[in-house]
């Protein structure tokens, strides 16, 4: 089976910026740069994909969720390096960091490796819409993200890599661990909340009470807010304070499953035909002597690269 690696792109990138101290042989920080790419080159070591899609968030986040609710994504703390010493100001601190994550996208522009990004739009919604993607209906896809938002997007043919967690989840894992299938874990996780979107959840209600209380979602059938609904109004005389809770919030319920969802990614027409153009036309080529010339003037240094390099003849190989 062939096999497409999406990765989650923002997320790859800050997990390597906040805990990689490489200072380049110029004296600056290239954690996040060089580390991003060192994950890459693991990534497509432990997958062997046949292509590579690296999904970015555009400018300005989801114009659409926050269009919904206006304090989506508020109160999120700084980016902050974790580690004490410290050799910059927090203002150069922030310009390497857009230095570093521009200076990515030219070095991953020279590689076969397709790179998707618009404004407004989320790369959560971008890697939603790649795994549903026809061009991509009889591969396997490995999504590459901590983010427990792909846990629904987990299907027969689709795994996740959580490298924080190093975990491997696919559907089977998600049933086992949390009792509630793919298909309705955006419906659970809309009752539970999320506090890094700073979307509230049902007080005193957790993914295990949700399990608990609706084993239903369970089941491999896509359930709706009004199942969820309906089940605590027929079970209201046993006095369960989950289900009272639910009933009282099921207004922001009903709105955070409408944010968290991904089975409808939130993408305009135009921009999914800039996908679709993008996946079907795409140019493989590889531009691996201007790669490395960029990584002599950014002083990398002793870094070895061989495998990524080695993954993306064979990539360009496949599609000439």
């Amino acid at each position: 089976m062939d096999r497409v690696l999406i990765i989650d792109a923002m997320n790859m990138f800050f997990r390597s910026y906040i805990t990689n101290p490489s200072i380049s042989t110029n004296g600056n920080p290239i954690g996040g740069l060089k580390g991003f790419l060192q994950s890459l080159q693991k990534n497509v070591k432990d997958v062997n994909p046949n292509e590579v899609v690296i999904c970015w968030d555009g400018g300005g986040g989801s114009k659409k969720r926050k269009a919904m609710a206006k304090d989506y994504k508020e109160g999120r703390s700084p980016i902050r390096l974790n580690r004490s010493i410290r050799q910059m100001t927090r203002e150069q601190e922030i310009e390497n960091k857009n230095w570093q994550m521009t200076r990515l996208f030219s070095y991953l522009n020279e590689l076969p490796i397709i790179q998707l990004v618009f404004d407004d739009i989320e790369a959560d919604d971008i890697i939603s819409y790649v795994a549903q993607h026809p061009a991509y209906a009889d591969w396997q896809k490995v999504i590459v993200s901590s983010d427990k938002d792909f846990f629904q997007l987990l299907d027969d043919k689709t795994v996740l890599i959580r490298p924080i967690q190093k975990k491997i989840m696919n559907k089977n894992g998600i049933l086992e661990e949390y009792k509630i299938h793919p298909n309705n874990f955006a419906l659970a996780r809309a009752i539970v909340g999320d506090k890094t979107d700073n979307l509230q959840g049902v007080p005193g209600v957790g993914l295990p009470t949700v399990a608990k209380r609706f084993p239903f979602l369970g089941e491999e059938k896509s359930y709706t807010i009004n199942d969820i609904v309906n089940h605590c109004e027929d079970n209201e005389e046993k006095n369960i304070k989950a289900y009272k809770n639910i009933l009282d919030k099921k207004g922001a319920v009903g709105l955070n499953y409408t944010l968290m969802q991904l089975y409808a990614p939130l993408i305009s027409a135009q921009s999914k035909s800039k996908i679709d153009f993008i996946i079907t036309n795409f140019e493989y080529d590889y531009g691996l002597a201007a790669f490395k010339e960029m990584m002599i003037q950014d002083g990398f240094g002793q870094s070895s690269l061989g495998k990524l390099f080695e993954t993306c003849n064979k990539i360009t190989g496949e599609n000439k």
